[in-house]
């Protein structure tokens, strides 16, 4: 368990060094939003060479899938923009020194304590391999959450600006407003299902701080709360709020069902 801990502590160290080098060249803080998914495929992957064992490297591919995915879609999203208006609105006049405490010290802390259903994946024996098929069940639907979620959003910004709605409030974005969110914390719920409870009733009660942080930082931290400071000045957003599930896909609130009409 020490040796896949050591091993997971090395990966996220050298994907995170090699982005505070990066972000430090181009001035950029967002530079960190690619890193994160990759750091998780970096443990993944490490824990599995070290263990060599079936459940570890079903688990590097569920999480190589998710977080490749992850770091490519942010890299193309914010390829020729600026700085990310969530990292300006914290960091402020800060400078560097502050974005090394703040962000990236904070979400290399944070990758770790996520990644533990992937350490103690390597260092345990499955016990109930009906948990690894429910949680990779419950992965795949996260993945589809979040791959579609984006994909309908990226149609949406496509579309000429004098046709455009004033707020995406179509396909899952009617019923939750932050569909990619959502996904990734189910990729993270499935991961613990299926790398740590799967194991045994103690490595998962032991870890599953890791979905529960994960979840937190998706809905309250640097995620949905986050962006919602900056999305509420927009026009029509506050009423698709007023409507529309922030987080867990709920029916809008409001809407009318009309009753089934008689013969």
């Amino acid at each position: 368990m020490v040796t896949a801990a050591l091993i997971a502590l090395a990966a996220v160290a050298v994907v995170m060094g090699i982005t505070v080098v990066v972000s430090r060249r181009i001035g950029r803080v967002a530079v960190v939003d690619v890193a994160w998914g990759l750091m998780f495929v970096a443990v993944a992957l490490a824990v599995a060479v070290w263990s060599t064992d079936w459940h570890s490297w079903l688990l590097a591919g569920l999480v190589t899938v998710w977080g490749g995915r992850l770091a490519w879609h942010i890299f193309k999203r914010s390829r020729g923009h600026g700085e990310d208006p969530r990292y300006a609105a914290l960091l402020g006049d800060g400078g560097f020194s502050l974005a090394v405490r703040k962000v990236f010290l904070v979400q290399a802390f944070a990758a770790l304590v996520i990644s533990l259903p992937l350490v103690v994946a390597g260092a345990y024996d499955v016990r109930w391999t009906w948990l690894v098929v429910l949680g990779a069940i419950v992965w795949l639907v996260g993945l589809v959450f979040e791959s579609v979620g984006d994909a309908q959003l990226a149609a949406y910004k496509a579309l000429p600006k004098e046709t455009k709605p004033p707020v995406m409030d179509r396909g899952l974005w009617r019923y939750t407003r932050h569909p990619n969110y959502f996904g990734d914390a189910c990729v993270w719920w499935g991961i613990w299902l299926a790398g740590a409870l799967a194991t045994g009733w103690l490595p998962g009660l032991l870890t599953v701080v890791a979905p529960i942080a994960m979840t937190y930082f998706l809905a309250f931290a640097t995620g949905a709360r986050l962006l919602e400071r900056t999305m509420m000045q927009r026009p029509g957003y506050p009423e698709y709020a007023a409507r529309t599930s922030m987080f867990v896909p709920l029916p809008p609130r409001g809407e009318q069902v009309e009753p089934p009409r008689g013969e």
